[in-house]
C-alpha cells in the first residue's frame, strides 16, 4: 500500500488505523490580529528558522524593529507566526510557535494564528517537516518573491490543504515523540558543545602549564620544530596503496567521495601527489586563519602537492604535536612566516616552518596529554554520531508519520 493510498501515513502507532482527514488549514486554527495598543509588551520578535520566535535584540546587534510597536501584532505564547522570507533550506519561509518569552510583538507583514481544532505541539511538528512546503508552493512561485519574501496573502495561507488525524490522541502522540526527540538532539548538542569547551580550557592550561600530571614537574624545553618534525615531500601517482585523498581542518584527510572530488578534471593518470602516511602533520600556508591544518589521522594517502606534510620524529609523540599546533598562540607564529606569492596567495616555506620555537615537556608528559586528548576527541566524535544518527531519525519520522 503506498503512503497515502489510503488518506493514512506510511507508519502509524499501534492501535489506531482510521483515514486522516483532509482540512483546511483555517478549519483547525484560529487567525490572531490582535494588536499591541495598550503597549502590552515591548519584545520585539523575529523568526529564526532555527532558533523560532526569538527576541529581535539579542537576535540581531541592533533591533531593526519600529519605533512604534503599538500597531505590531502582540503575540502570547502558544501562538504561531509564518514568516514569508524564504532561504537556504527554507524555501518557502518558516513558521514557529512563541515558546520562549510570555508574550512579544510582530511586524504585520506576517501571519499569525494560534491551534482551535488541533493538538499544539502536533502542529509544531507538522510545521517542522516538509509537507505543507508543497501546499504553499502552489500558491508561491519564483515570479511570486519580492524582496526576499514569497506574496502569498492570509487568505491562501489559511486555505491551504492539510491531513491529519481526527483523534485527539493520535495527534498528541505524534507530536509528543518529535518532542522527545527534539529533547534528545538538544542534550546531545548541549554535550558537544560542553566537550568542546573542556578541550578548549584543556588545550589553555596544559600548554601553559597551569594544569601538570601527577609526576611532572621539570620544566619544559625550548626546542625548533626542525628537532621534532622531518618535511615528508615524497612524490607519488595516486595508487591502491596510496589513494587520492582531501585534507581539511575540520575533517583532516579524508576520502574525496565525502567531498567534491576533481580528480574527473585531471586528464594525466601520472599526475604527481604528495604522500602522507598515519600521524603526519600537514598544513595549507593559504587557510590557516581557518583551521587547515592537523594531523593525518586516516592512513596512507596522497593529497595535492599544494600541502606541506612532516613526518614525527622520535623526540615527539603525534598525538602531542597535533594538539600543540591547533593553539591560536601556535598559528600566530605560523602566520609571522606567512609571504605573499601570485594571485593574492601565502605561502609559509616549510623551512621558516621548522624554524619554529616551541616549549615540549619531555615525551612521557606528551603521552599523557596526547592519550588525554585522543580520548576527548574520541568522545566527541561519538556523541557527534549519535547526533547525526538522531537527526536522521527525525527526518525520517516527519516523513513517515505525516501524510
Amino acid at each position: 500500500m503506498s503512503k497515502d493510498a489510503k488518506n493514512v501515513p506510511a507508519l502509524r502507532f499501534k492501535g489506531y488505523s482510521d483515514a486522516w482527514e483532509k482540512r483546511k488549514l483555517g478549519d483547525v486554527v484560529e487567525r490572531v490580529t490582535r494588536k499591541n495598543r495598550d503597549l502590552v509588551s515591548t519584545r520585539p520578535l523575529t523568526i529564526s528558522a532555527q532558533d523560532g520566535l526569538v527576541d529581535q535584540r539579542k537576535f540581531f546587534s541592533k533591533t531593526v524593529a519600529s519605533k512604534n510597536i503599538s500597531n505590531y501584532f502582540l503575540l502570547k505564547a502558544g501562538d504561531f507566526a509564518y514568516n514569508k522570507s524564504y532561504s537556504v533550506g527554507y524555501p518557502w519561509g518558516a513558521v514557529k510557535r512563541l515558546d520562549k518569552y510570555p508574550s512579544g510583538v510582530l511586524s504585520t507583514l506576517y501571519i499569525v494564528f494560534k491551534p482551535k481544532k488541533i493538538n499544539s505541539q502536533f502542529l509544531v511538528t507538522y510545521f517542522e517537516g516538509t509537507t505543507w512546503y508543497v501546499s504553499v508552493s502552489k500558491v508561491a512561485s519564483e515570479g511570486a518573491r519580492n524582496h526576499g519574501l514569497l506574496n502569498i496573502s492570509a487568505s491562501d495561507f489559511f486555505d491551504q490543504q492539510l491531513f491529519f488525524p481526527t483523534k485527539k490522541t493520535e495527534q498528541e502522540s505524534i507530536g509528543f515523540t518529535i518532542k522527545v526527540l527534539d529533547d534528545l538532539i538538544a542534550a546531545t548538542q548541549y554535550s558537544i558543545d560542553a566537550l568542546e569547551q573542556a578541550k578548549k580550557a584543556l588545550l589553555q592550561r596544559l600548554f601553559d602549564q597551569s594544569w601538570r600530571f601527577k609526576g611532572h614537574s621539570d620544566p619544559w624545553e625550548k626546542r625548533k620544530l626542525q628537532e621534532l618534525l622531518v618535511e615528508r615531500n615524497d612524490p607519488s601517482i595516486e595508487s591502491k596503496t596510496y589513494p587520492l585523498m582531501s585534507f581539511t581542518g575540520t575533517d583532516g584527510v579524508t576520502p574525496k567521495g565525502r567531498r567534491y572530488d576533481r580528480s574527473a578534471l585531471v586528464k594525466s593518470s601520472s599526475k604527481k601527489y604528495k604522500k602522507t602516511q598515519k600521524n603526519d602533520l600537514i598544513y595549507s600556508s593559504n587557510n590557516l586563519e581557518t583551521g587547515s591544518i592537523g594531523l593525518n589521522k586516516t592512513g596512507n594517502a596522497v593529497i595535492s602537492p599544494v600541502y606541506s606534510v612532516f613526518q614525527v620524529t622520535d623526540e615527539a609523540i603525534p598525538s602531542f604535536m597535533g594538539n600543540m599546533i591547533l593553539r591560536r598562540r601556535f598559528i600566530d607564529k605560523m602566520l609571522r612566516y606567512r609571504q605573499g606569492i601570485m594571485y593574492g596567495q601565502w605561502r609559509i616555506h616549510e623551512l621558516d616552518f621548522l624554524q619554529i620555537v616551541v616549549n615540549v615537556p619531555q615525551t612521557a608528559e606528551q603521552f599523557q596529554i596526547g592519550q588525554l586528548f585522543s580520548a576527548l576527541d574520541a568522545l566527541i566524535a561519538a556523541t557527534q554520531s549519535r547526533l547525526s544518527s538522531l537527526e536522521l531519525l527525525k527526518k525520517s519520522l516527519l516523513q513517515d508519520l505525516f501524510i
